[in-house]
């Protein structure tokens, strides 16, 4: 008797789901035996750490929807590009210019305008920014073919550099490397505070664009276009599909929104502008959106877990006086049983049965 393995038929989201969650439990299971085996200290209590840091307060619990609203942004970003078979590794580059060009209006044009107008600007140049860092490797793709994966992700390294120039030649005060909190007096270009939530403009912003996302990708032309491309580009120019159009819109509305992304970290967190500024979301945005399947409502659901995790574990190196390696060593267990479920849910064991040979 001897098994293979076969594709699995698509399962409907909530047994998909349900293969998730198990996976989910079993890597809690997973880790809080690696807790006692390392440190001795009791599983429950680590993971009810885990939950307070998240939970525990107002403050963490707003700072938990900021950072979920962050990483939803730039995963909406990359996921047209995914979906059109586009492989978009560049967003870390691209919401950092997104980033850089609100930086530069902020410290350039601060005093010159009204915060409104101010705003309004800023969230202009951030969009073209990231956009025009995507049209790029897009149009090197669509005119000459070029590898868009190593593209875009050298791009990366570029735009790295040019905010680490920029940061040393306005640091301030001069030679620190850092420029600091950008207009602290006048809170030029910053976010106003509603209902006395600082992140809740971030968050607004997000959920409107998530929608609008979803939206775009299922009901409208284009988003059928982007379908099309993605299952074959032939298929597509015989149907009369202009496939480097298409590559070119989607990259430019991937990058825009990336651009997006930076102006919400510079504008509504930060206020200011490093080159860790987005910290790797732009990489763990891909992982978001290949679990959700593409899908922008449920990559809430991907994005809560992965910023959970990141929370309770940062909490568990604090409360139990453990080093950061630890706290990753836990995210790192949860979020490879979430990634291994994934072959489960798209193959399957088949047994082989031997028949008899009639003689």
């Amino acid at each position: 008797m001897r098994f293979h393995i076969v594709k699995r038929d698509q399962l409907v989201w909530w047994k998909s789901w349900g293969v998730r969650i198990l996976s989910v439990i079993v890597g809690l299971l997973v880790s809080a035996l690696v807790t006692v085996v390392l440190t001795g200290d009791n599983p429950i209590q680590v993971f009810a750490t885990m939950v307070d840091g998240a939970f525990g307060t107002e403050r963490r619990l707003w700072t938990l929807g900021q950072g979920i609203a962050i990483l939803l942004c730039i995963s909406l970003a990359v996921t047209p590009a995914f979906k059109m078979r586009f492989w978009n590794i560049g967003a870390e580059g691209q919401a950092l210019m997104g980033g850089f060009a609100a930086a530069t209006c902020m410290l350039f044009l601060g005093d010159k305008m009204p915060t409104g107008i101010l705003l309004c600007v800023i969230a202009v140049s951030s969009i073209l920014a990231g956009a025009i860092w995507a049209l790029i490797p897009a149009y090197f793709k669509a005119r000459f073919g070029t590898n868009e994966t190593l593209f875009t992700l050298m791009m990366n390294y570029i735009a790295i550099q040019i905010i680490s120039f920029f940061v040393y030649k306005w640091s301030n005060p001069v030679g620190s490397g850092k420029i600091g909190v950008i207009n602290p007096d006048t809170r030029a270009g910053w976010f106003p505070i509603i209902a006395g939530k600082t992140y809740l403009l971030n968050i607004l912003i997000v959920a409107v664009l998530t929608i609008a996302m979803f939206i775009y990708l299922k009901y409208s032309k284009h988003g059928y276009e982007i379908a099309v491309v993605g299952e074959s580009e032939n298929t597509a120019r015989y149907i009369g599909i202009d496939v480097k159009r298409v590559i070119l819109r989607t990259m430019f509305l991937s990058g825009a929104l990336c651009g997006i992304t930076g102006f919400l970290l510079v504008c509504g967190t930060d206020h200011t502008i490093t080159r860790e500024t987005i910290a790797g979301r732009g990489f763990t945005a891909i992982m978001v959106s290949w679990l959700a399947k593409f899908n922008p409502i449920f990559m809430i659901i991907t994005s809560f877990l992965l910023v959970f995790f990141e929370k309770g574990a940062t909490q568990i190196s604090t409360q139990f006086g453990l080093n950061d390696s630890f706290s990753e060593i836990i995210t790192g267990i949860i979020i490879f049983f979430i990634i291994g479920s994934e072959f489960f849910l798209n193959y399957k064991l088949k047994r082989d049965e031997k028949k008899g040979v009639a003689k």
